[in-house]
């Protein structure tokens, strides 16, 4: 198991809010994706293996949100991250499911804080609605910093929350190990469904449905021949 010591957590505080400002806010690199958050905090983290697996599942979760307009959706970046702190370290089929319950309670968090910094943002225009209206450059550059300030505390914080919650499921969870494989399988059974019902949503009854069939029945049997 890999101790949480400073030299591991400053980092993953660092990448943690910069994956929740990836996801609205700047540089939108894609890095707030599951899978490159995971991976970059498993090797910050020491472990890899565990950032590519807890990316990978979380990454099937994404597949089910479709980020439109003002929805409110889970904001996965964080919460991969805390997720790894957890299962770093650690045997990945005695962790990955309690590794991923924190990170789902962690991205549904998430979720409501992007209502908090959108509504904080749609008071602070109004409250310089005149010095916009004037064309007032300060006054944008003071609306724009000031709601990258808000979403960086916003992913500094949520990641903040989830190492210390990591901390201590760390030291305290004692759960036997069937709780725990049993808490892997619907994990990664709970993330398949959300993939395929994301991928089922989005294909509809059109030739996309026809393409997505035949990708799952190669891919079904490219799994049997291996």
């Amino acid at each position: 198991m890999i101790e949480l010591s400073p030299e591991v957590v400053i980092p993953l505080l660092v990448w943690g809010t910069l994956v929740g400002l990836d996801l609205v806010s700047v540089p939108q690199a894609m890095i707030s994706r599951p899978l490159v958050a995971g991976t970059v905090a498993g090797w910050l983290a020491g472990d890899v293996h565990t950032g590519v697996r807890v990316g990978v599942v979380f990454e099937l979760f994404a597949l089910d949100v479709l980020p439109v307009g003002a929805v409110r959706y889970p904001d996965y970046g964080p919460a991969t991250v805390a997720s790894v702190a957890l299962g770093a370290g650690s045997y990945w089929q005695l962790s990955l499911g309690l590794s991923v319950a924190l990170g789902l309670v962690l991205a549904m968090l998430g979720g409501w804080t992007l209502q908090l910094v959108r509504r904080s943002n749609a008071r602070a225009i109004q409250s310089r609605a005149a010095a916009l209206a004037a064309g007032e450059s300060s006054a944008i550059r003071r609306l724009q910093y000031g709601g990258l300030l808000r979403d960086a505390c916003r992913g500094f914080t949520l990641t903040l929350l989830g190492i210390l919650l990591a901390i201590v499921l760390k030291e305290n969870a004692r759960l036997d190990e069937q709780t725990h494989l049993a808490l892997t399988l619907v994990a990664i059974g709970s993330s398949l469904a959300a993939a395929a019902n994301g991928a089922f949503r989005s294909s509809g009854r059109s030739a996309r449905f026809k393409w997505l069939a035949a990708g799952a029945g190669a891919g079904v049997l490219l799994a049997v021949l291996a």
